[in-house]
């Protein structure tokens, strides 16, 4: 099976240039295929897609991927970082979540902590939340603004203009430096992540999961949903865009995750390394020693 041509997913591709409605973006789309059956068949290509392909990465060590997951909670970062990378090499695979800048942190700029966590060439890179949530939830929540040494008073839009040109600048630079940038928002409905807090309430062994604070959170549901579409609308770019990826159904949207990462590896066109002439006639010299030596 040919894994590039599983799904389409360029109607998920947020395009430079356009406006970003999320009311108009599914929450939960067509079946991508039919019987659970089916679902595990073509996830399971992809991941083995997504595992050929990093190989060549790594070996070929020429580009680095990063892959930016975005979304509200209980979206499903977790469950795709798990389901997609299943099949991944450990040692060719980074994955960094971002929680509450530290005190060191908060010492830089907004950019900082994710400079430091970049992959290095021939390794894929996802962030569990980023440098996003600088124009995220610090947009929702201004008064975070304070703990960063800002001050916020009478220029709150010059505040985001400018750090969604920082980090169209930022994206740039590491595509110009053979970075592969591709970002994903996990696109959830109020009602789905509802239904997924009952869940968690419900399940002793989901408890940690859940905190009174995530739920309080829902009063911003849509300051967060216009401060996605913003930020969606002023940084996804030909080079490094934005995916709005329907999440409601898990595992529709991890097929289409895989895919994303599938395609953008695969766009790399990636090759084994090929020995010189001198290193091949070398190599067979040592299969002789090899071989005699029994």
């Amino acid at each position: 099976m040919d894994a590039s041509t599983i799904i389409s997913i360029k109607k998920y591709r947020a395009e430079e240039g356009k406006s970003v409605d999320l009311s108009k973006w599914a929450t939960r789309d067509e079946p991508v295929c039919g019987t659970r059956a089916q679902l595990d068949g073509v996830l399971a290509a992809l991941v083995k897609a997504t595992a050929d392909l990093q190989g060549r990465l790594w070996a070929s060590d020429q580009f680095a991927v990063l892959v930016v997951l975005q979304g509200m909670d209980a979206s499903g970062k977790d469950g795709v970082i798990k389901h997609v990378m299943s099949g991944v090499n450990p040692q060719g695979c980074r994955v960094t979540s971002f929680k509450q800048p530290t005190a060191e942190e908060l010492k830089h700029d907004f950019l900082w902590r994710a400079a430091v966590a970049l992959p290095p060439r021939g390794m894929i890179g996802l962030f569990n939340r980023s440098y996003y949530e600088e124009v995220l939830i610090a947009r929702v929540h201004p008064t975070i603004l304070e703990g960063e040494g800002i001050d916020s008073r009478g220029k709150p839009k010059q505040i985001w203009e400018d750090r969604y040109r920082s980090i169209r600048h930022f994206e740039n630079h590491l595509h110009s430096n053979d970075t592969r940038i591709v970002k994903i928002y996990l696109h959830l409905s109020k009602e789905e992540q509802r239904k997924r807090f009952l869940a968690r309430i419900d399940e002793p062994a989901k408890n940690w999961k859940l905190s009174t604070s995530d739920v309080e959170e829902r009063k911003f549901w849509d300051a967060y949903t216009e401060a996605y579409a913003r930020c969606i609308e002023e940084t996804t770019t030909r080079h490094c865009p934005w995916y709005i990826v329907p999440a409601d159904d898990k595992e529709s949207a991890r097929l289409i995750v895989s895919q994303i990462i599938v395609d953008t590896l695969k766009d790399l066109d990636l090759k084994w390394p090929k020995s010189t002439p001198q290193h091949r006639a070398e190599l067979l010299e040592v299969k002789k020693r090899l071989e005699a030596d029994r």
